[in-house]
């Protein structure tokens, strides 16, 4: 059964005024102990995109010597690492996808309900730990036992969180307090939070007898909804029911359809964070192995300071290198969300997986920094480097290509036709390119792949700073060529005018 619809404010009698409601708004904060949930949604968009970012970390400090050959050490050190790391990631943007939907029932927020987000919180903040025992001891299974726990654990707080709102329905949203079916709702929600946990709880008792096993269950809880989804999807083709799925799309807010809406907000939210972190991850990297030890410079360098910091000369390149790199995919991407009206939940899945790689960014510095050393794994890293750019900056376009596709999710000057369709088509697309391009260079010319990377990211801001003029040019260009193919068959269908039938059949 469906929940009624709740009639838009002032749609009976005048048009709200502002005023009262900002007044009432203030009233609602300062006179009860129920409170607007803004900022705490701020904190727990900040926290965990903290907490998804500083996965990195033990893959990105993952020691490579100088001597050793990069692909040895991908397929001993770095594949399994990588692949946890991303596993990992995308669990906690599950977890902060479920605290999206979450708080798009529960709109206002007491005491309590603050103090169990906070608790939320802390276990969360507990996971990179846990990572960083699953990073290092693949094969002994009480990392992975104590990462399954946390989850289950983090999954059961959403679940009393969405008891407790539901018992103090005040808390919810309008949709919800009007309806009939509040005990509808509460199961459903209850039903989806709980899929993670259950299949975490599992994967925690096979830690112990098979961990293969426990990997494939935590897996699951990444792709289980889209799985999910799916059948239902092919059961609707084949048997033609659809009284369940109607009944499900009535609470557009806890559901998964990729067409679902999200909150714009929080995905900018997130994704700021998740940039500002990794940002920052490459300063600290910086400020712990490039600072010269004091005795080294007054043996070594007869206390020049300048002359110990000149060593470190290609270390501060890779980090500027890599810094313009993140600035400018996050350019890219808020230059995205400017024309972006609504996300949803397809768009968010592929903006999460555009913030995986995102997240993979210090592992790139990590590697190019090595080129100090004079290592034998130039090409290697490289090449590592591009690929993470590329998907990073693939999914951006993704999203895009993906919002032309959706209703109501993009501005008119960004759709076909729009006066910044082109220039949007083609800031998004330079990234992938340039990415791809400087790939397959260092494959055919390796002897120059150094000098090819380095001219790549000396080249790419100020590619960004003439793309609208070149865009312009490229489009007059077209338009005028265009004009004259367009006058040619002008020109061709007057001349077969002006022939007889005879001679036009010659």
């Amino acid at each position: 059964m469906s929940a009624p619809r709740v009639a838009a404010p002032g749609s009976g009698g005048g048009a709200a005024e502002p005023e009262p409601v900002r007044g009432r708004g203030l009233e609602l904060e300062l006179g009860s102990s129920t409170q607007t949930s803004h900022r705490l949604l701020a904190y727990s968009d900040a926290l965990l995109s903290i907490i998804a970012t500083v996965m990195i970390l033990p893959v990105a400090h993952t020691k490579i010597h100088p001597d050793q050959k990069l692909g040895e050490s991908v397929q001993q050190l770095l594949l399994a690492k990588i692949a946890v790391y991303l596993m990992t990631f995308l669990i906690v943007t599950v977890a902060w996808a479920a605290h999206v939907r979450l708080f798009q029932v529960i709109e206002l927020i007491d005491d309590v309900l603050a103090l169990l987000n906070l608790a939320c919180m802390m276990i969360i903040t507990f996971l990179p730990y846990t990572f960083s025992l699953m990073a290092s001891f693949p094969e002994v299974p009480f990392g992975i036992f104590l990462f399954s726990v946390c989850a289950v654990v983090i999954g059961l707080i959403q679940a009393v969180i969405v008891v407790y709102g539901f018992y103090h329905p005040h808390l919810l949203n309008q949709q919800i307090q009007v309806s009939e079916n509040q005990n509808f709702y509460k199961r459903h929600i209850l039903k989806i939070i709980l899929r993670g946990p259950l299949l975490c709880f599992l994967a925690a008792i096979f830690s112990f007898f098979f961990i293969p096993l426990s990997y494939v269950l935590l897996g699951l809880v990444i792709v289980f909804p889209h799985l999910t989804r799916f059948i239902t999807w092919c059961k609707t083709k084949i048997v033609g029911q659809r009284d369940e799925e109607e009944e499900h799309r009535s609470l557009e807010s806890f559901t998964f359809y990729l067409s679902e809406p999200l909150s714009k907000e929080r995905v900018e939210a997130f994704s700021d964070g998740v940039y500002a972190i990794v940002a920052t991850l490459l300063i600290l990297d910086i400020c712990e192995d490039n600072v010269p030890d004091p005795r080294e410079v007054r043996e070594k360098f007869h206390g020049s300071l300048l002359e110990a910091l000149s060593e470190y000369g290609p270390n501060y390149l890779a980090y500027f290198g890599s810094f313009v790199t993140i600035g400018l995919l996050w350019f890219v991407h808020h230059s995205l969300f400017l024309y972006v009206t609504k996300a949803t939940r397809l768009m968010g899945l592929l903006n999460i997986l555009s913030l995986a790689f995102i997240g993979g960014l210090p592992l790139a510095y990590q590697l190019t920094s090595e080129f100090a050393e004079k290592s034998h794994n130039e090409i290697e890293a490289i090449q590592v480097s591009c690929v993470i750019t590329f998907f990073a900056s693939i999914f951006q376009f993704a999203i895009w290509t993906t919002a032309l596709h959706e209703r109501e999710t993009l501005h008119p000057f960004a759709r076909y036709g729009g006066k910044e369709h082109a220039f949007m088509f083609a800031k998004l697309a330079l990234y992938p390119c340039v990415s791809l391009g400087a790939f397959f260079l260092t494959c055919l010319l390796s002897e120059f792949s150094t000098a090819i990377f380095h001219l790549m990211q000396i080249v790419i801001p100020f590619a960004f700073l003439a793309l609208r003029i070149f865009v312009r040019i490229s489009l007059t260009v077209i338009k005028s060529v265009m004009s004259l193919s367009g006058r040619k068959v002008v020109l061709l269908e007057e001349e077969e005018a002006c022939l007889s039938p005879t001679e036009t059949l010659s």
